[in-house]
């Protein structure tokens, strides 16, 4: 037991840091692209479109990838997830004249595939690696991969800013390409080879789930990450450094901290939520969280509608904002993979991220047009409208009155 344990505990461990290292240049290239497109003077939809395709074609691999998942493996949805990562960093290294808008938005294209690819196979991996008798536990590890993967994310922001300011462009993309390759290279040896492989081989048609629970919660994912991407993705760094007048070192680092933060109360969300008194969350956890954190969205709309100082509300709302959605996200997170069938897990998982894509998809775009037509707040006061109707989907998840069950490894 010990060894198939010690087993299980290294894949996880080299999963999350397949992870770790995919979502660092994801983050920084995120970064990156923002701060040096606005800088040779986009505006900030023009800056949304550029993210157009990596939303769209997430939308597509969420799905095409889990069917495909349980076909081949998530060993081999991972690693070419990495490898195409390394490709659409590679295209950006052309000369400056040919970074047209077609090529950026194709290389973010081949980055938004890469991402959803890396993002499911980690997901999915981990129903894999923990007994379903043993629910605590899957708690506990999905929050920590969750949590330590968006803390990564953060630390990407602050370094995209950071080596923008420092090496310039094409250097830091080259280095963060040389760095995954070197990532994509070990795992292509060490990963398990039938890892999340579906007995049988299922049918294109399976990739569309048919459990009412998975279908609710996935609809409360699509409205939970467009209320976060509708005012985060363009309209608050570009608002930083034109309204405010940060430089990119500041918006880099402040919004690096924020996303730290957030990871780190992802990965305590087990106890912030009642692991303390053996309860699991369910749809009224979901709910309550939501309702929390649409109020604290439409109160930072008020207070910036009503003339407060723009810095104080946004600092202090963000860090609320933070909290809260950090622990609805890892309440889903947990959830989708505590409803989803063991065998061929990655059919439910990537039907649920392909929902999640599509919510960000629609928040990137109305980030920017919203925000060049009508300002920051009424980002917010969508934000707050979407993420009341994630709690109302939540209305009908399933609940229960289940305890906690005995801790599992990790």
């Amino acid at each position: 037991m010990r060894a198939q344990l010690s087993s299980e505990v290294r894949q996880y461990l080299l999963i999350t840091g397949n992870y770790w290292a995919f979502t660092l240049t994801d983050g920084a290239l995120r970064m990156l692209v923002v701060l040096h497109f606005h800088l040779l003077g986009y505006s900030p939809l023009q800056v949304a479109m550029l993210f157009l395709f990596y939303e769209v074609f997430g939308v597509v691999t969420n799905l095409v990838g889990g069917w495909l998942g349980a076909r081949i493996g998530l060993n081999r949805t991972m690693n070419i997830g990495l490898l195409l990562q390394v490709v659409a960093l590679a295209m950006l290294l052309v000369p400056a004249a040919a970074l047209t808008v077609p090529w950026v938005m194709a290389a973010q294209a081949l980055s938004g595939i890469a991402k959803d690819l890396n993002k499911m196979s980690a997901k999915a991996s981990i129903k894999l690696l923990v007994p379903d008798q043993q629910q605590d536990a899957l708690f506990r590890w999905v929050a920590a991969l969750t949590g330590s993967k968006n803390a990564l994310k953060g630390v990407g922001f602050f370094l995209g800013g950071a080596l923008l300011a420092a090496i310039g462009f094409r250097a830091a993309v080259a280095a963060m390409a040389g760095m995954l390759l070197l990532v994509w290279l070990a795992s292509l040896v060490l990963l398990k080879r039938d890892l999340g492989k579906a007995k049988a081989k299922p049918k294109f048609r399976e990739a569309f789930s048919k459990s009412r629970a998975i279908n609710l919660l996935s609809a409360a994912r699509l409205f939970l990450f467009g209320a976060r991407d509708v005012w985060f993705v363009v309209a608050l760094p570009v608002f930083l450094y034109d309204s405010l007048g940060w430089d990119f070192w500041q918006v880099g680092g402040f919004l690096a901290a924020w996303v730290i933060g957030y990871g780190i109360v992802q990965s305590l969300a087990p106890w912030v939520t009642g692991r303390r008194r053996g309860a699991l969350p369910d749809g009224r956890a979901a709910l309550l969280w939501a309702l929390l954190l649409a109020a604290v969205t439409a109160g930072m709309a008020l207070a910036l509608g009503r003339g407060l100082d723009a810095r104080d509300v946004l600092v202090g709302g963000l860090l609320l904002f933070g909290v809260l959605f950090a622990i609805n996200s890892a309440l889903h997170s947990y959830l989708i993979v505590s409803y989803a069938s063991e065998d061929g897990v990655s059919l439910d998982v990537g039907f649920y991220y392909m929902a999640n894509a599509m919510g960000r998809l629609l928040g990137t775009v109305l980030s920017g047009w919203v925000f060049q037509v009508a300002g920051l707040t009424a980002c917010l006061w969508i934000s707050a409208a979407f993420v009341a109707i994630a709690a109302a989907i939540s209305l009908a998840l399933p609940r229960h009155a289940t305890s906690g069950a005995a801790a599992g490894p990790g």
